[in-house]
């Protein structure tokens, strides 16, 4: 079974047939002009697109208009987490609902609105902590539209999520969440502000998704060590993999590495330079809070077990899976040419244990999930 998320905001969009450029705080207005609520048709455009899976889908939702109406009448089963205490919807219900399924640890939740939407969701998952690790698809049902976490068209993300239920992998980037000032706006002056990043589908069928030309490895290396030292906090000790993608995080930080060893680092100063097993886990053993990145060996896919067996299963169980970042230039993952990544830690039920979609840094703001196995 496939469990997805969903949120609509029936409202998103109200203002735009009747010329009243956007949707904020004027709904009663636009109604009285003859404005018809189409989010939940827009909805149930993309949503059509996964009839095929039907008996394979569950939808993780809110009551009525925010969900579950259109989710029942296409024959989905439904499961709701939460229910608007009025029949006229909030933002503050969007607010909730999201984190209604947010505590249920999804794989993907996918919305529908506009760029005030989108600013909820954002708002909401960055307050409870997962912005960053929550997958979301916007499904555009809005007037104004900047924020690049919505699919081009209704149509295109029933497409992505056609995508996902055929068991194509997707990546993930982070797209930024903007809005403009709906009072300017109508008053002709338009001012996007950036309010932060969420985590969608790296699909050709989002709007604004980024092209770039095919970066050279070695560029491509560097962007993952950036992203990774921007990353790291003074509070947390890291364990450092071996590997040239390993290797550029260390030469970042400045520190004497090891290309084939372990090394650990706590507030940007080495603590360990190829350290054994043991001598790891004299370190980890009292540390406040830890941290492990690893890379994948190309072509082969192993992440534990090869050429890392410093990090036994008593090191990765005092690391926990939460707390592990695989890193990996996309194309060393397309030389695994579909297979999972592996794990041969020496522990077989630990193996098992950590098995599932993993992310993987793949660049700069740009991740992956990928199976390990």
């Amino acid at each position: 079974m496939l469990n997805l998320g969903l949120v609509i905001n029936p409202w998103a969009g109200i203002g735009g047939a009747v010329a009243l450029k956007g949707s904020d705080n004027v709904r009663e207005q636009a109604l009285a002009l003859g404005a018809e609520p189409r989010a939940n048709l827009r909805t149930r455009t993309a949503l059509e697109k996964l009839l095929p899976w039907r008996e394979q889908i569950c939808f993780h939702t809110a009551a009525g208009a925010m969900g579950a109406d259109l989710v029942n009448a296409l024959g989905f089963s439904c499961h709701i987490h939460y229910t608007p205490a009025a029949e006229v919807s909030t933002a503050a219900d969007t607010r909730a609902a999201i984190a209604a399924l947010a505590a249920q640890q999804l794989g993907l939740i996918v919305f529908a609105g506009g760029d005030g939407t989108a600013r909820d969701v954002y708002a909401e998952l960055e307050a409870l902590g997962v912005a960053e690790q929550t997958a979301v698809l916007g499904i555009p049902a809005g007037v104004k539209i900047h924020s690049a976490v919505y699919a081009v068209s209704p149509q295109a993300g029933g497409e992505v999520l056609a995508d996902l239920c055929a068991g194509k992998p997707l990546e993930l980037l982070s797209a930024p969440v903007k809005d403009i000032d709906e009072v300017a706006y109508r008053a002709g002056a338009v001012s996007a502000r950036l309010f932060g990043y969420l985590k969608v589908p790296a699909h050709p069928l989002l709007q604004q998704s980024k092209e770039s030309a095919r970066a050279v490895e070695s560029q491509v290396v560097e962007d993952i060590a950036e992203q990774i030292v921007d990353e790291m906090q003074d509070d947390i000790t890291y364990v450092l993999g071996s590997g040239t993608t390993c290797m550029a995080i260390k030469q970042r930080l400045g520190i004497d590495a090891s290309l084939l060893g372990v090394d650990v680092v706590r507030a940007g100063q080495q603590l360990l330079k190829d350290g054994t097993e043991s001598a790891l886990w004299s370190l980890l053993e009292t540390a406040d809070k830890v941290a492990l990145v690893v890379t994948v060996i190309g072509g082969q896919g192993h992440v534990f077990g090869r050429g890392n067996q410093q990090l036994s299963p008593r090191i990765l169980r005092r690391v926990g899976r939460q707390a592990i970042t695989v890193v990996a230039s996309p194309g060393k993952l397309q030389s695994l040419q579909g297979r999972p990544l592996l794990s041969d830690c020496g522990d077989p039920s630990l193996d098992l244990a950590f098995a599932g979609p993993i992310r993987v840094v793949t660049g700069y703001r740009a991740e992956a999930l990928y199976p390990l196995q």
